[in-house]
């Protein structure tokens, strides 16, 4: 049966029109976001297989253009997957741009979860502000392996004054997905603190990404 065939109010597209986003499941926004299924299968059957070859929702939204072993899942099907999930991250950044500064790791903490949660390959970011700690731009510096990524300290200075940032927040994700600092993370924020410190830019927090919360260094005293 196709979903035309069902009741108007169990429709994904009339459901979310009725009774908000918040009511549909994450298949059915994903049936809306498709828009249509495939041979023998409808939309809201095509989003579930599509969740389930990826794993999780996050897994797939993080690497939509993967290619997960889905019948029906073309380039334009993709390609509205991942329009979408950069919609969603442009916002995040919009409105933190519009911030009148940032106060604490939370309003940074979601915009940083949404560029680095789910990609396989561990990166390493900057937020620079300006001195009443206003976004002035994010930018991914370094991007390495499942097991880590190098870290210059002579390019996170260069890259600082290229934006003539006053104070810098860092943010790396965990691949595993365990948001624990490691001894390492620990070691280059603390040489990146001291090096940053000598050309008056302040480091105020290094966030570690993972499967949760992200995990701010700053509060747990380790800057």
């Amino acid at each position: 049966m196709s979903i035309r065939d069902w009741p108007e109010g169990e429709r994904p597209r009339e459901k979310l029109l009725s009774r908000g986003s918040g009511a549909l499941s994450d298949a059915e926004l994903l049936a809306v976001l498709l828009g249509s299924g495939s041979r023998g299968k409808d939309a809201l059957a095509l989003g579930r297989e599509l969740i389930a070859g990826a794993g999780s929702l996050g897994a797939l939204l993080g690497r939509p253009d993967h290619p997960i072993q889905v019948g029906g899942l073309g380039p334009a099907k993709r390609a509205r997957i991942a329009a979408a999930l950069e919609l969603a991250r442009r916002s995040l950044a919009e409105q933190l741009r519009e911030s009148p500064s940032l106060g604490n790791p939370r309003d940074s903490g979601d915009f940083l979860r949404a560029r680095l949660r789910h990609l396989p390959y561990e990166v390493f970011g900057c937020l620079y502000l300006d001195n009443r700690h206003r976004v002035l731009a994010f930018e991914e510096l370094f991007r390495g392996t499942v097991d880590g990524a190098s870290v210059h300290p002579r390019e996170v200075v260069r890259a600082c004054l290229q934006h003539n940032a006053c104070a810098v927040i860092f943010a790396h994700n965990h691949p595993s997905g365990v948001a624990e600092p490691s001894a390492a993370d620990r070691a280059i924020t603390h040489e990146l603190r001291d090096a940053l410190r000598l050309v008056g830019v302040r480091v105020l927090d290094h966030l570690v990404i993972g499967s949760g919360e992200p995990v701010s260094m700053a509060a747990r005293g380790l800057i």
